[in-house]
């Protein structure tokens, strides 16, 4: 059984977890495909956040066991959150999959191919540069993780019951896989973490982030450094100083989740949206080009019309750069459970749906005011839909969740990495641009 295929689920740092995998895999011999059609070997990597991943995780499963059922696929291995949290009960309800592994078990993958019966570690699993990595992004860019687990203790998130609290990678550790990403081409990493601002804290640093990127700044192969994931709490003006260097990208990602008081205190936050939006205010006076994203929860227990149309307003008076949208799912063992889930979940679509009209036309706006602008753009490849096209991102787009730029192509250019353009059309989220000459 050497062919392996692999499906990767949920978030970035999920993303990494796999990359691992495929290390290991590769490494041992075993070739790696992202057919299922080619596939001996099922590998499914789960999320079990909240309600709609654990859907799509279930969905992969049951289309993985059609192919063992025709007699193509061998084995199913099914690893991850989901996994982690409801083994039990997937091992009854899925007979057909092979071997569940947790979150802790990621590197034991080669002994559950082989031998299809490992134990389930006691010890919770933080990587570090000695494990290989199958990069699956572009050539230009990845995720770099530099922690695992939360300490946080938001009442609606199950991240620490899954992943266990948080534990940092120490600087040395993360430098020299970030030198090894380098020298394979790597211009941007995109680094990640529960909370990139709380990095350090468990190791008893004090402004631990600011002095990881410090070191990665001196990383001459590097050009964009992007910090993604920051509780606005850990925002400290030593980190929005650092953040105005050249290769750090003028960007941040801060979940503020919502901005009604009362909302704000059930789910065990901190900022509410007057401290929010005088947080906003301030990042935006000491780093004017700044690109702000956040995350918001709708449908939480307790939000009413009056608690909702506070968060709409907060949207309109932070004017977001980017914005997305969660509905409230109701998560077994989290603080909020014993709430229940009382508001239905038409309503909290149509909540969803009413703030992200408003950030669609605040989006739209601020793209419409990128045209004229020359700009440097990080190429990722060509457009499938469209070959006339390569796909590129400016420093004030994140990977995968932001939009994209669609750039001309122009037979007179070898492309690299980083093309100069001009911005010549802009729609909601996508931006169109041709080389300069």
């Amino acid at each position: 059984m050497n062919k392996i295929g692999v499906i990767s689920l949920g978030c970035a740092k999920n993303l990494v977890d796999t990359e691992i995998m495929l290390g290991l895999l590769s490494k041992s011999g075993y070739k790696i495909t992202n057919s299922y059609q080619n596939a001996e070997v099922i590998i499914i990597n789960t999320c079990g956040f909240i309600k709609e991943a654990k859907e799509e995780s279930i969905e992969a499963i049951l289309e993985a066991i059609k192919f063992k059922e025709s007699g193509k696929v061998k084995r199913i291995i099914v690893t991850g959150c989901l996994s982690q949290r409801y083994k039990k009960e997937l091992e009854k309800e899925f007979p057909e999959v092979d071997i569940f592994l947790g979150v802790n078990e990621y590197p034991y993958i080669k002994d559950a191919i082989e031998k299809n019966k490992i134990l389930w570690s006691d010890k919770l699993f933080l990587p570090d540069h000695t494990y290989p990595r199958l990069l699956s992004t572009p050539f230009s860019w990845t995720y770099l993780k530099i922690s695992e687990g939360c300490s946080h203790q938001c009442s609606f998130c199950a991240i620490p019951l899954i992943r266990g609290s948080y534990r940092s990678r120490t600087i040395d550790s993360i430098i020299e896989e970030a030198i090894n990403l380098a020298s394979k081409g790597i211009k941007e990493i995109n680094i990640i973490s529960q909370d990139s601002t709380y990095y350090g804290k468990d190791l008893g640093m004090k402004n631990g982030l600011v002095k990881l990127l410090e070191k990665l700044i001196d990383i001459k192969e590097l050009k964009w450094i992007r910090v993604l994931y920051c509780v606005p709490e850990e925002i400290t003006d030593p980190f929005l100083d650092i953040l105005q260097e050249e290769k750090i990208c003028s960007y941040l990602d801060i979940p503020f989740q919502h901005s009604d008081k009362k909302i704000i205190n059930m789910m065990g936050r901190k900022f509410d949206g007057r401290r929010s939006l005088e947080l906003i205010a301030k990042i935006r006076k000491k780093i004017p080009d700044i690109t702000i994203r956040t995350s918001l929860i709708v449908g939480f227990p307790g939000e009413g019309e009056q608690e909702f149309q506070d968060l709409k307003q907060f949207c309109k008076t932070a004017q977001f750069d980017r914005l997305g949208v969660f509905t409230y799912s109701r998560e077994e063992g989290t603080k909020a459970f014993s709430l229940g889930d009382p508001i239905p979940q038409k309503i909290k679509e149509k909540r969803k749906e009413e703030i992200m009209k408003l950030q669609a036309e605040i989006s739209y706006r601020k793209n419409r005011e990128m045209i004229g602008k020359k700009v440097e753009v990080l190429v990722e490849g060509e457009s499938k839909e469209n070959p006339n096209f390569l796909i590129g991102r400016l420093q004030s787009q994140a990977p995968e969740v932001d939009g994209i730029v669609l750039i001309e192509k122009n037979k007179k250019f070898n492309y690299n990495s980083f093309l100069n353009i001009v911005i010549y059309d802009a729609f909601t989220y996508d931006l169109k641009g041709r080389i300069i000459n």
